[in-house]
């Protein structure tokens, strides 16, 4: 699996109050444990509000989690493109901009965004409420590359989601303890527009949501996408984060041997054709033993 929205809250490195709100310490080793019983090998470590546009703690976390793991950050407007490139070189894959909890200057951003598309090709991450998204879809349709957090959070904002999914924006489903709205309706609707627009994440730790996280989350998705289930939680989201595809090929333990070819059968031949028989002398009597 690949887990396409996860958060890091490490105590070593800053983190600044939100609403006058701060997350308790949520560590690597948290979030491995927390997910041990799942084959997670690969995911996106996004910023969030709390950690402001520092970026240390990413850099520390995608060092230590290795190859598969991508990150996504929050950037001021004028951060310049050497920093890109190297937040890049370090694994960065997208700029987020948090219209929910943060704000900030669409226009500045969107300049922002498409500087960073391209030097490292990099996409946005948007999270924002439903009832901001018709608003700024003017916007929005001009970034080259766009993912939209937790589906978008309200049943509000699904027409003009679907209208971002047809022109190629994918949909973390995620959240779902955090959003206002039938999640398995928004979830099918989205996969009928475009079965590879849906990433899977699990937005732990759920900071400030209704619930986080549950096992359950994944048989939701399940009952809405059916057989595409390893495209929501994997594929899809590999390919947005330019990451190699997983190889799906099953190795046979015990192959299976191949049939040894008889020999050729033997031809019929007419009976004119068969060879004559060889003549036997006849036995010779003796008279006298009559």
């Amino acid at each position: 699996m690949f887990d396409a929205h996860l958060h890091i809250f490490d105590p070593r490195f800053p983190l600044a109050e939100n609403e006058g709100y701060l997350p308790d310490p949520y560590t690597i080793a948290n979030y491995r444990h927390r997910m041990r019983r799942f084959d997670i090998d690969g995911g996106a470590v996004v910023s969030g509000s709390f950690q402001g546009t520092d970026t240390s703690y990413l850099r520390a976390a995608l060092a230590e989690l290795g190859e598969g793991w991508v990150g996504v950050v929050n950037l001021t407007e004028d951060a310049t493109d050497e920093q890109i490139l190297e937040l890049d070189r370090a694994g960065v894959r997208a700029v987020r901009f948090n219209f929910k909890r943060a704000g900030g200057d669409i226009v500045g951003l969107t300049m922002l965004a498409l500087r960073a598309y391209e030097l490292a090709g990099w996409h946005v991450e948007l999270y924002i409420d439903g009832s901001m998204l018709g608003s700024l879809e003017p916007v929005i349709t001009k970034l080259p590359k766009l993912s939209i957090d937790h589906m978008g959070m309200s049943d509000e904002c699904l027409p003009y989601l679907l209208n971002l999914v047809d022109r190629g924006a994918k949909v973390k489903a995620s959240g779902f303890g955090r959003v206002a709205m039938n999640v398995g309706t928004a979830l099918r609707r989205v996969h009928a527009v475009n079965p590879e627009a849906l990433m899977f994440g699990s937005d732990l730790p759920g900071t400030r949501a209704g619930r986080p996280f549950l096992d359950t989350d994944i048989r939701v998705i399940s009952d809405a996408v059916g057989g595409d289930l390893h495209m929501v939680l994997e594929d899809n989201a590999r390919a947005f984060y330019r990451l190699p595809a997983k190889d799906r090929r099953i190795e046979d333990p015990v192959p299976t041997l191949p049939l040894v070819r008889p020999e050729p059968p033997t031809l019929r031949l007419k009976r004119s054709e068969l060879p004559a028989p060889p003549t036997l002398p006849l036995p010779r009597i003796d008279p006298r033993s009559r």
